[in-house]
């Protein structure tokens, strides 16, 4: 072994270590910057040493941006699913039965959190991660190995000093915790995409992502609570556990329970203790303890019989309403945001909860001061959905509306038909301004990195920008004069905003702010138009003949292009060389050959992807739709079609696809 080598796997062994400590213990011992000099020394020594190059290296977290399709894997034991109790007598009911099942013999067991998010089954041989399966339909499930190897709290490589089996697996939760949770969400809410109504969606979802560096960016977690093996020297489900603790695997709570006293007062204690967690659960797992009862007992075909569920009743908290406040979107709309007394909710501290519109507030008919209950469990965030009436103070008073705008102070206009009133001084109103200004640089925009929302108010303080084709005449002198500006965030701006130049046409009819335009409608546009000059021009009537365009949605185009102003900018950033128009690789891909059709898409694939048959659809003109209804045109079905939506396409006549069909039907 040379000296780079040798530096090599020090390194290596170094930066799993300092991960285990950050992400499993939460007890870091080096600084961020101390740990990221390290990484980079790696990742230079993999580079100009490339022979000594691994899978399985830290460097190799960050995941890559290449798409591939997932691979079906047999489990090698099936991955069932428990059945609920909602009472402790369900539970005393359990365990009798488990008594009966071992011939009145007494047992033993154990109380452990039931994390809410989407399962894993990790195997290991010689110490390291080998391959990683979705829990699938129980029998099968896809191999996402590539995105687990960027979940920090999953170790890559054992101690090599622990005394572990040659090949083992492990099964776990993947999570994505209230933190990172509410950051995407946010994320999605600035994009205008649609938001995840619970982490557990999330995590499903980010795991089956095909680009692992995203997968990697969005922060996902992982507990372990199930160890399986052939020569696993355990003999209760509590030792095994413990074995994982030692391995290096992030493991959750876990109690021995002696009598069934111990089981309510486990199940009293983290009915609120649960609420303090930085991740999801949804109830509690009560087990077996001995490994030998639990091969007894068996399972049935749908559950093991010596594991039970206990689920927790919904989350709702009652605290004061101290104001509302009214803020100021990109659009103008004006949101009614009710701020509370700290409140805790499904492991986040909640203060606020959006309101909504004027029509929300009379609905629940809320007084300045009410003691209101607020909800988040399951929801996307936040919401008020009721007042406590017997604590209403005699002399409170209705909620009333703002009807000037809380920035600028110009009279609010109500939108017809809608619950909405919006601040009409669009040029002149800085939240209005500054929003679109973050819009327009947003990942799923622009993509312009370094210009948040204290950036995008200090250029436009500063008379820098005062609209987002100013953004293109900013030069470095001007961006490092700005107070406590560094140099280099003003290059990481100017690099973004050039490297912006080469965004798809899509996404920049998406970053114009167009009212009621989101991401897919942009796409469509793009589509069916083909550039700029087209949209611009195209009357109300033809818009609203596209499909899922629609009179709303016309009409707001063609009012947002009526406007002097937003022309002028458009112009300008054509002069700046921004793409206004398809490429001709761009206009290759597209075809009208599922023009209209409304189509759903089921199962597990073999040559492509999920996500893959969604972009091929709207490449070839048709629509991708989530639920089955009388207006869908067909299924297209993988393996394992959901039962339900079978049930309901053949009930409704619904003609069912599948993958050789479909790509035949779009040659």
């Amino acid at each position: 072994m040379d000296i780079f080598e040798q530096r090599i796997k020090e390194l290596r062994d170094e930066l799993n270590r300092h991960n285990h400590n950050y992400y499993v213990l939460n007890a870091p011992t080096i600084s961020d910057q101390e740990f990221d000099s390290m990484m980079r020394e790696l990742q230079d020594l993999e580079e100009a040493y490339p022979q000594y190059g691994d899978p399985l290296s830290p460097t190799q977290r960050v995941g890559s941006d290449i798409s591939k399709g997932f691979t079906q894997v047999m489990h090698e034991h099936p991955m069932q699913s428990l059945a609920n109790s909602y009472s402790i007598d369900e539970v005393q009911e359990f365990l009798r039965r488990a008594k009966d099942g071992l011939g009145g013999e007494s047992c033993e067991i154990v109380g452990e959190m039931k994390y809410d998010g989407t399962s894993i089954s990790i195997t290991y041989e010689h110490g390291r991660l080998v391959r990683a399966v979705t829990r699938g339909d129980g029998v099968r499930g896809d191999d996402v190995t590539a995105n687990v190897i960027t979940i920090r709290s999953v170790p890559l490589e054992l101690p090599h000093d622990a005394d572990i089996p040659d090949r083992f697996e492990v099964r776990g939760e993947i999570l994505l915790p209230w933190s990172s949770f509410d950051k995407l969400n946010q994320e999605r809410a600035y994009n205008e995409e649609p938001l995840f109504a619970n982490p557990r969606n999330a995590a499903a979802g980010t795991l089956k992502l095909q680009n692992s560096a995203e997968v990697g960016r969005r922060g996902l977690d992982a507990i372990f609570y199930f160890l399986l093996g052939d020569t696993l020297p355990f003999s209760t489900h509590s030792e095994s556990i413990e074995a994982l603790k030692r391995w290096g695997f992030k493991t959750g709570q876990m109690d021995v329970l002696p009598s069934i006293e111990a089981v309510k007062d486990f199940i009293d204690h983290w009915d609120v203790e649960r609420k303090t967690l930085p991740v999801a659960t949804d109830g509690l797992v009560f087990k077996i303890n001995s490994l030998r009862q639990q091969r007894t007992l068996g399972s049935t075909a749908k559950s093991p019989r010596w594991a039970i569920a206990y689920k927790f009743a919904p989350e709702r908290e009652c605290t004061r309403l101290q104001f509302v406040s009214f803020e100021v979107g990109r659009s103008g709309v004006i949101t009614p945001v009710a701020n509370l007394d700290p409140v805790l909710l499904s492991g986040t501290i909640v203060k606020r909860a959006s309101l909504h519109n004027e029509d929300v507030i009379r609905t629940l008919d809320i007084h300045d001061g009410d003691m209101v209950y607020v909800e988040k469990g399951g929801e996307i965030i936040p919401k008020i959905v009721g007042v406590d009436l017997k604590q209403r103070k005699p002399d409170s008073r209705p909620l009333r509306f703002v009807h000037t705008c809380p920035s600028c102070g110009t009279p609010l206009v109500r939108i017809e038909g809608e619950a909405a009133w919006i601040c009409p001084n669009k040029w002149n109103c800085e939240p209005q301004i500054t929003g679109r200004i973050e819009h327009f640089v947003g990942r799923h925009m622009m993509n312009i990195d370094g210009i948040g929302e204290e950036v995008a108010v200090m250029l436009h303080r500063n008379g820098l920008v005062n609209d987002i084709a100013d953004l293109y005449n900013l030069t470095h002198d001007q961006l490092v004069a700005l107070d406590r500006f560094q140099e280099k965030s003003a290059q990481r701006i100017l690099r973004g905003i050039d490297d912006s130049r080469q965004v798809p046409f899509a996404r920049v009819i998406f970053a114009l702010s167009i009212p009621f335009v989101g991401e897919t409608t942009a796409k469509v546009l793009a589509r069916n138009l083909h550039d700029i000059d087209t949209l611009m021009s195209t009357p109300a009537e033809q818009l609203a003949s596209i499909d899922e365009i629609g009179p709303k949605i016309a009409q707001s185009i063609v009012e947002f292009f009526a406007d002097s102003r937003n022309r002028d900018i458009v112009e300008r950033l054509r002069a700046a060389g921004l793409q206004m128009s398809l490429t001709e690789e761009e206009m290759a891909d597209h075809t009208d050959r599922l023009q209209g059709k409304k189509i759903v898409i089921s199962g597990v694939f073999a040559m492509h992807s999920r996500e893959e048959y969604k972009a091929i659809i709207e490449q070839n003109g048709g629509k991708n739709v989530g639920s089955i209804s009388n207006a869908t045109s067909f299924v297209l079905a993988g393996e394992n079609m959901g039962p339900a939506k079978l049930e309901k396409a053949r009930k409704l006549g619904i003609p069912i696809v599948n993958e050789e069909e479909f790509l035949s039907m779009i040659q």
